[in-house]
């Protein structure tokens, strides 16, 4: 029985939100820790949200490995929306319990599922038998939200910066676990 899998990875403690953010230090501690995760692992591909912050965390992995790394900009982080708001964590808890909410300039918790899905769907249907995926952590919770309805926001809240999840899908059945044991990096 043929099994594909996905490591969906979050990318490791960065020193802001932009687009542009860099790893910290313990971050850049962090993604050489990650690289040893995946050590014994054959990979076929990588494909990175286009960030900064996932580039350098898998950046260990790509060098000791000398693989490409594919960006997709479906990868990126949702935007909850373009106004800044005093009270985003509540309003991000609320797009959990009504995935079609949309706040002002962002999009909806299904719309950022929908991106994930797609390029998670693409990788089951190639001839890649493992890839890493690099992401964010809202857009991990609403990939994991879609395998398993009950995932949600206090499981957003419990991910780690970085953080992996195992996909794995056999016979048109996915199942996911989390692999990454926190460190006290």
């Amino acid at each position: 029985m043929m099994v594909k899998r996905i490591y969906v990875v979050r990318h490791c403690q960065a020193e802001g939100q932009s687009p542009e953010a860099k790893l910290t230090k313990t971050g850049k501690e962090q993604a050489f820790e990650l690289a040893r995760l995946f050590d014994n692992l054959r990979i076929d591909r990588i494909i990175s949200s286009p960030y900064k912050r996932a580039i350098q965390s898998i950046d260990p992995i790509v060098t000791k490995r000398n693989i490409n790394i594919e960006t997709n900009s479906n990868l990126t982080e949702r935007i909850l929306s373009n106004k800044p708001l005093e009270d985003w964590l509540v309003k991000l808890k609320q797009t959990f319990e009504n995935m079609a909410l949309k706040l002002e300039g962002g999009e909806s918790s299904q719309e950022a599922m929908n991106r994930i899905v797609r390029v998670v769907e693409d990788v089951f249907q190639s001839t890649s038998d493992t890839t890493i995926i690099v992401t964010h952590g809202n857009l991990m919770a609403l990939l994991l939200k879609y395998y398993d309805e009950n995932f949600g926001f206090e499981d957003w809240r419990s991910l780690s910066n970085p953080d992996v999840y195992l996909l794995k899908m056999t016979s048109d059945e996915v199942t996911y676990e989390q692999v990454w044991i926190q460190t006290r990096l």
